[in-house]
């Protein structure tokens, strides 16, 4: 059973978000939260697995709310999804950096959220297509903000892992990457915590950016 968080400061939109999350027999709501401190307060109360964060909320952002959360060695194993309306560069780059696994914008369709929600919940990290597109195009075009690594980068890793690197920023998962090069789901997924402990990520989210911050994957369109 997942035990879901929903923090958002619209009461309507929390009613939605749990009668569609109680919906799903593998779901349940342990607690809501209309502001970004109740937040962070009610995951460490409720014993949340993950919370489904809105960005725009009164006495604390989401943004803040989340690092605060990732930060806390006692949430450590608390997931975060960001749902927003305001799907910039700057609010997916900010989301992800603070810790969030997943970000997705309001207009995402019932059956793509309780997704997104398993999806995250298992440890993946998501990212909704058009903010993802628009987050590696700017990473592209400037300097943008400082790596998020705190080890090495792609250099420091083995050939077999910067193809399973170059899968996790293509938005592959472990089963995916392991019939691709023929290896073990398990295999696989060693591999891509070794890469993580090398590169300083914290999650995959994490080593997406990465991936194309460092050059090793570059989009479609963008080849030279």
């Amino acid at each position: 059973m997942i035990r879901v968080l929903l923090a958002d400061d619209q009461n309507l939109v929390r009613a939605a978000f749990a009668m569609l999350v109680e919906s799903d027999p593998d779901m349940t709501v342990v607690g809501q939260a209309a502001t970004g401190l109740e937040a962070v307060d009610r995951a460490r109360s409720a014993r949340a697995d993950l919370v489904v964060m809105d960005i725009r909320m009164p006495e604390l952002d989401g943004i803040e709310a989340t690092r605060l959360i990732a930060a806390d060695e006692d949430l450590a194993g608390v997931k975060v999804l960001v749902l927003t309306t305001y799907d910039t560069d700057d609010h997916v780059l900010e989301a992800l950096r603070a810790g969030a696994s997943g970000f997705l914008v309001k207009d995402t369709r019932p059956a793509e959220l309780l997704a997104a929600i398993r999806t995250v919940a298992a440890g993946e990290s998501l990212l909704s297509p058009g903010p993802t597109a628009r987050l590696i195009a700017r990473v592209l075009s400037g300097p943008g903000a400082p790596a998020l690594g705190q080890g090495g980068g792609p250099e420091c890793l083995s050939d077999r892992e910067r193809q399973v690197l170059t899968l996790v920023a293509r938005g592959r998962n472990n089963t995916e990457i392991a019939g691709t090069l023929g290896l073990s789901p398990l295999t696989a997924k060693t591999h891509v915590s070794r890469i993580m402990g090398k590169l300083g990520a914290r999650d995959r989210a994490q080593l997406v950016i990465i991936a194309y911050e460092s050059g090793l994957v570059v989009p479609a369109g963008h080849q030279e």
